[in-house]
C-alpha cells in the first residue's frame, strides 16, 4: 500500500516517510531504506537534527558499508567535533577497514559519502588536525582530546606501535586535567582511560595533578584548602581519581584511613562556605567529599570489621542531608546502610523523599522492596509493595493510550518503542518479585485471621495450576549502578556480578512462587463430606489437584537444590552493587526445611483421607514421625531467633539483623503450619466425631483412638508452647531495647563535634525505634497466630 503511494508520488508528510522507512527496516530491506533516505523523500526528514544522516549511518552499518560509515562520520565530525557517537563510529569503521585490508578504487570517489580513511596514519593525522583547530579556540571542546586517548587505547589493545605518535597517555591526561579539571565531568571522562597508566605511576600521577591546584598556604599543621569553587572542583576530581586508582585501598593502617576520613570531612565542611547561597533543592559543591569519606568507612566496616565505622557512616550521611536535603546519593546510601543493619523504618521515609517517578519504580525500587518484608515492618512493607505495583498496573493501561496518541499524531517511530517498553515492564523481574511477595504478605496478615485462607486466595485470583510468571522472558531492569562508585575495577561491580545476581534472584523468585502456589492448593484439597472413591475423586478434580501439588513439590525440591548449589559458590557482591537475596537467610534459619516438610505432610494427610483410618497404620506412623520431626525443626528455628538485636561491647555495639530475619521466617512458617493444620483438621475432625458417636452407641468407656489423633494433639500442644516461648522472647527484646540508652555511648564522646553528636543521636534513635516497632509488629502477628493454634482441638 505504501509502495503504491510512493509510486504515485502521494507521500507528502514527514511522518509518512518515517513510516515507510520503518516498514522497510523491519522487513530488513536495508538497501531500499537507504535509497529512500538518500533520495527525494529523504529531503522531508527535517524535524530532528541530523535525522537523515543518522538514518543513513544506521543503514550503512547494517549493510556493512564501512567506507560510507567512515566518510560520513568524518564529515559530521568536521561540522560538530564534540559529538562523541561519531568518533566511535569513525574508529569502529576505521579498524573494520584495516581488518578487511580495504583499499580505495584507482579512479573515482572512495565511497558514496566521499573520501575514506583506511589507515592508522590517516586517523592520527585527522585527530591531530582537530586538536590544532581546538587549540586556537577560545572555548576548547573536550571531544578531540578524548578522541586522542580513545585512539591510543584502541591502538594499544590491538598492539599497534603507532600509538606512540599520539603522545604519552599520562602527559595527555595531565594536560586534559589542566584544561577541564574544574568541570564535574572531568572524572568520568578520565575514568575510561586510567587503564592506560602503569600501576607504578599512580602515585606520581596523583601528585602531579595536586601540584597544579591552587590551594591556600595553610598555617603549620593545617590542611591546604581551596580558595575558590574552581580549585575545590579540581581537588575533588583528584580525590575521586585517587580512590579509582586504589590508593585509598592500599592504606593498610586503620588509623591512616581514619585520618583520611577526617581530612575529607574537614574539606567537606570548608566547602560548605562556598554554597551558603545555594537553594535547598541544589547540591553543595563539596558533597562528594562526604561520600568519599563514607566509602572509606564502609571499607573499614566490611573489610576490617570495625563496628564503630558503620555508625560513623550514618552520622556523616545524616549530617550531609542537613546541608543538602535534596542529595539523592546521601539518601540512597542511607537506605542501603539502614537496610544492612535491619532498620527498615527510616528507609520508607527516605525512599519517599526521593520522589521516584515512573520507570524509577522498576529500576531503583529493588532497594526498598528487597528488604520490605525481611524485618517485620509489615504495614510499611505492604505500603512499599503498593508503590511499585501501582506503577506496573497503571503502565499496562497507559501504554495503550501512548500508542493511540503516537498513531494519531503521526509519531510512528515511537509506537515500537512504546510496545517494547510495555513488554519490558510486563517481563520485569522486579514486578514478578513484588507481586509474589505482596500476595504472600497479604496471606500472612489476613488468611485465617480476618478472612479464611480460601477467601483470601480467591480474592487474589491465585491458581494452583497456572504460573503466569514469564520465566523465559524475565528481564532484569534494575539499575545496579545507581549508587556512585569510585572503586577500582577489581572491587567494582562486574558483568559476572550482574549475571550471578540475576541467577540468584530468579532462583529465589522460583522458590517463593512455588511456595505461594502450594499454599493456594490447600483449600482445593479440603475434605469433602461425601465418601471418597477413585472415580468420584477424579470426577471432582481432586485427584488432579493432589497430582499438581506433588509435581509442584518436586519442582520446589529442585529449586531449593539449585539455591543451595548457588550459595556454595559464596559470591560476594560489592557493597555498592546488587544486594544479596533473602535466600541464604531462608536456608540458614531452618525455615526452608520446615516448609518443605509441611507440604510433604499435606501429601501424607491426603493419602490418609483417601485410604481411611482402617488399614492405614503405616500412613499414620509416617504422619506421626513427620509431626515429631516438624516440632524438632521448629524448635531449631526458635533457637536461631534467640539473642539480642543490639549487643553492647566496650562502649560500642553490634547489631544482629539476622535475628529479625529469622523471626520473620519463623512467623511465616508458623502461618503455613496453621494453614496445613486447618486442612488436617478438616480431614480428621469428621472421623473423630464418627468414632465418638460409635463410642456412645456401644456405651464403651474406652475406645482406642487411632494414633494419628494422639500425634496431632501432641503436635498442637508443642506448637502452642513454642509460639508462647517466642512471644515471651519478643517481650524481652522489647524491654531490653526500651531500656537501652544508645546515644549516651556516643554523645559523651568529647572527640565529636556538636553537629556530629546531633546526627549520631538521630541515626541511633532511628535504628532503635525501627527495632522496637519490628519486634512489636512481629509479636502482635504471632499472638494472633497463637489464638488460632488454641482453637485447634482435634
Amino acid at each position: 500500500m505504501v509502495e503504491k503511494m510512493v509510486k504515485e508520488d502521494k507521500i507528502e508528510a514527514e511522518a509518512e516517510v518515517e513510516l515507510y522507512y520503518m516498514i522497510l527496516e523491519r522487513l530488513e530491506k536495508y538497501q531500499e531504506a537507504l535509497d529512500v533516505v538518500r533520495g527525494k523523500l529523504g529531503d522531508k526528514l527535517t524535524s530532528a537534527l541530523q535525522s537523515r544522516e543518522n538514518k543513513c549511518m544506521e543503514m550503512y552499518r547494517k549493510l556493512g558499508k564501512w567506507p560510507e560509515c567512515n566518510a560520513l562520520s568524518r564529515k559530521l565530525l568536521l561540522k560538530n567535533p564534540d559529538d562523541w557517537q561519531f568518533y566511535m563510529i569513525y574508529f569502529d569503521s576505521l579498524f573494520q577497514l584495516i581488518g578487511m585490508a580495504w583499499t580505495p578504487p584507482a579512479e573515482g570517489e572512495h565511497s558514496l559519502e566521499g573520501d575514506v580513511h583506511h589507515s592508522t596514519e590517516q586517523a592520527i593525522a585527522f585527530i591531530e588536525e582537530r586538536l590544532i583547530h581546538e587549540s586556537n579556540s577560545a572555548r576548547p571542546l573536550r571531544g578531540p582530546y578524548l578522541a586522542q586517548l580513545e585512539l591510543i587505547s584502541r591502538l594499544r589493545h590491538r598492539g599497534y606501535p603507532e600509538e606512540q605518535k599520539l603522545g604519552n597517555p599520562e602527559e595527555l591526561m595531565f594536560q586534559y586535567f589542566k584544561m577541564f579539571g574544574d568541570k564535574p565531568c572531568c572524572f568520568t571522562d578520565l575514568k575510561v582511560f586510567v587503564d592506560l597508566l602503569p600501576s607504578t605511576q599512580y602515585t606520581k600521577f596523583i601528585n602531579q595533578l595536586l601540584g597544579v591546584i591552587p590551594l591556600s598556604v595553610p598555617p603549620e599543621g593545617r590542611l591546604a584548602l581551596p580558595a575558590n569553587i574552581k580549585a575545590l572542583q579540581q581537588h575533588l576530581c583528584v580525590m575521586q581519581l585517587t580512590r579509582l586508582l586504589g590508593l585509598f585501598h592500599t592504606m593498610d593502617d586503620t588509623a591512616q584511613k581514619l585520618a583520611a576520613v577526617q581530612d575529607l570531612m574537614l574539606r567537606y565542611r570548608h566547602g560548605l562556605d562556598f554554597g551558603k547561597s545555594c537553594l535547598k533543592t541544589e547540591l553543595q559543591f563539596s558533597d562528594y567529599y562526604c561520600l568519599l569519606a563514607v566509602h572509606l568507612l564502609l571499607d573499614l566496616w566490611l573489610e576490617a570489621g570495625e563496628e564503630s565505622a558503620v555508625w560513623q557512616c550514618l552520622t556523616l550521611l545524616e549530617e550531609g542531608l542537613t546541608s543538602s536535603p535534596s542529595n539523592a546519593q546521601f539518601k540512597l546510601l542511607l537506605i542501603r546502610i539502614y537496610c544492612m543493619l535491619g532498620a527498615f523504618e527510616p528507609v520508607v521515609e527516605l525512599y519517599s523523599s526521593l520522589d521516584a517517578k515512573h520507570i524509577q519504580h522498576d529500576t531503583i525500587g529493588y532497594m526498598l522492596t528487597r528488604y520490605a518484608t525481611a524485618f517485620g515492618h509489615y504495614a510499611a512493607a505492604s505500603q512499599s509493595c503498593n508503590f511499585a505495583l501501582r506503577f506496573f498496573h497503571s503502565n499496562q493501561k497507559d501504554t495503550s493510550e501512548y500508542i493511540i496518541q503516537a498513531y494519531k499524531y503521526g509519531a510512528f517511530e515511537k509506537i515500537p518503542e512504546f510496545i517494547a517498553f510495555r513488554n519490558r515492564l510486563n517481563a520485569s523481574l522486579h514486578f514478578s518479585q513484588v507481586r509474589t511477595e505482596r500476595m504472600l504478605l497479604d496471606l500472612l496478615l489476613e488468611a485465617n485471621i480476618s478472612t479464611s485462607l480460601e477467601e483470601s486466595i480467591k480474592s487474589m485470583g491465585l491458581s494452583l495450576e497456572e504460573d503466569d510468571i514469564p520465566w523465559k522472558d524475565l528481564r532484569d531492569n534494575r539499575d545496579l549502578t545507581v549508587l556512585f562508585n569510585w572503586d577500582p575495577k577489581d572491587k567494582n561491580i562486574s558483568e559476572e556480578h550482574r549475571k550471578y545476581s540475576l541467577e540468584e534472584e530468579t532462583t529465589w523468585l522460583r522458590i517463593r512462587s512455588l511456595t505461594l502456589r502450594l499454599i493456594s492448593g490447600l483449600p482445593a484439597l479440603g475434605h469433602s463430606s461425601q465418601p471418597k472413591n477413585s472415580e468420584k475423586s477424579t470426577e471432582n478434580g481432586v485427584s488432579s489437584k493432589i497430582d499438581t501439588v506433588r509435581t509442584l513439590l518436586r519442582q520446589l525440591d529442585d529449586a531449593v537444590r539449585s539455591g543451595k548449589w548457588f550459595l556454595q559458590k559464596n559470591i560476594q557482591y560489592p557493597v555498592l552493587g546488587p544486594p544479596p537475596s533473602r535466600m541464604a537467610s531462608f536456608f540458614d534459619s531452618g525455615s526452608c526445611q520446615s516448609q518443605i516438610s509441611l507440604f510433604y505432610l499435606v501429601s501424607e494427610i491426603y493419602e490418609l483421607d483417601t485410604n481411611g483410618l482402617e488399614d492405614s497404620t503405616a500412613i499414620q506412623e509416617r504422619i506421626g514421625n513427620c509431626l515429631k520431626s516438624l516440632l524438632e525443626q521448629l524448635t531449631d528455628q526458635v533457637n536461631k531467633c534467640k539473642g539480642d538485636l543490639l549487643e553492647i561491647r566496650e562502649g560500642s555495639f553490634k547489631t544482629h539483623p539476622n535475628i529479625l530475619e529469622n523471626l520473620v521466617f519463623f512467623v511465616e512458617t508458623i502461618s503455613i503450619v496453621l494453614w496445613v493444620c486447618s486442612y488436617s483438621d478438616a480431614v480428621l475432625r469428621p472421623w473423630k466425631s464418627s468414632l465418638q458417636k460409635k463410642k456412645k452407641k456401644k456405651k464403651e468407656s474406652s475406645v482406642a483412638m487411632p494414633p494419628v489423633f494422639t500425634s496431632f494433639q501432641d503436635y498442637v500442644s508443642g506448637l502452642q508452647t513454642l509460639t508462647s516461648n517466642v512471644i515471651d522472647h519478643l517481650k524481652g527484646l522489647e524491654i531490653n531495647l526500651t531500656a537501652l540508652k544508645l546515644e549516651e555511648l556516643y554523645i559523651d564522646n568529647n572527640s565529636l563535634l556538636q553537629e556530629e553528636k546531633k546526627c549520631t543521636k538521630t541515626a541511633l534513635g532511628k535504628v532503635q525505634s525501627s527495632y522496637q516497632h519490628s519486634v512489636q509488629e512481629i509479636g502482635e502477628l504471632l499472638k494472633k497466630r497463637l489464638d488460632t493454634i488454641k482453637n485447634l482441638k482435634v
